[in-house]
């Protein structure tokens, strides 16, 4: 369980997330803000809570032991670069680099850079990379773990549903889902675009554990993953989420997905993001 400390800090780190995914976007002029906010304090907790990291990748001991991450909704890189920053994969200032020329911090996350394990950005392909990283370990009896996040809009994906049935089938208990619900996709309401109904009914009739959880709530997604570890079947946590959260005029709006702020919005995202 997290202290009331541990939380603050999480809340500070979150914080610090959304601020560097604004500068990094309105820098670039180019990038994913809404989908990067809404999945936060989902990485955030992730990374500086759960994961067990080898940050050093060339000479680590310890370099097959690492748990794996697949980001299958790759283009909220500015969120995944940002979270990588914060626990040592590479400087901070290295943010400022962000879609620019020979920048190792692509639009989608490739495997260039250490931390990242294979390229995602064509949607509905993570999870089954993930499976097939969870199937490897379990052929070497390695006992790392393999978490993939996928959001909702890529669910409308045929090869999602493939992964969805192969997991339980192969026994993959060392993989974890988690899914960021926030029900809007760059064409607007997912259930408009392709119904998804009740994610967690429909991978629960897979053979999957569920779990439903709020994603903005810190404790929760701590508990969860925690939790998940722990199954015998494969684990889907579907966190409910806000596109854009923490920004009040990017909540809830899909012109967000792939917009890059003008400056007054960009001033006044900033300001709403202050210390």
């Amino acid at each position: 369980m997290l202290s009331d400390s541990e939380v603050k800090e999480l809340e500070l780190l979150c914080k610090e997330n959304r601020r560097n995914i604004i500068d990094m976007v309105y820098s670039a002029q180019s990038g994913h803000i809404g989908g990067s906010l809404s999945a936060c304090e989902i990485l955030t907790v992730l990374y500086h809570k759960c994961m067990k990291h080898v940050i050093d990748w060339k000479n680590s001991p310890d370099f097959e032991k690492r748990d794996r991450f697949v980001l299958s909704k790759g283009h909220v890189s500015p969120l995944l670069y940002s979270v990588m920053s914060q626990v040592g994969y590479f400087d901070k200032n290295e943010l400022k680099t962000f879609r620019k020329l020979g920048t190792r911090l692509q639009g989608h996350p490739t495997a260039f850079l250490p931390g990242v394990e294979i390229a995602t950005g064509s949607l509905g392909q993570g999870l089954s990379f993930a499976c097939g990283i969870a199937m490897s370990l379990k052929l070497d009896k390695n006992p790392a773990k393999v978490y993939v996040l996928l959001g909702d809009g890529e669910m409308q994906e045929g090869n999602v549903w493939e992964a969805i049935m192969q997991a339980p089938h192969r026994n993959l208990n060392n993989l974890i889902a988690i899914i960021d619900r926030n029900h809007l996709q760059i064409d607007g309401d997912t259930e408009k675009v392709m119904a998804l109904g009740n994610i967690g009914e429909k991978l629960s009739a897979f053979g999957w554990d569920i779990m439903e959880i709020d994603g903005h709530n810190i404790r929760a997604i701590y508990e969860a993953i925690e939790t998940a570890k722990k199954s015998d079947k494969p684990t889907a946590i579907v966190a409910n989420t806000i596109k854009g959260k923490g920004v009040s005029f990017m909540e809830n709006n899909p012109g967000w997905h792939g917009t890059a702020p003008k400056e007054q919005d960009y001033l006044l995202a900033k300001s709403e993001l202050a210390d």
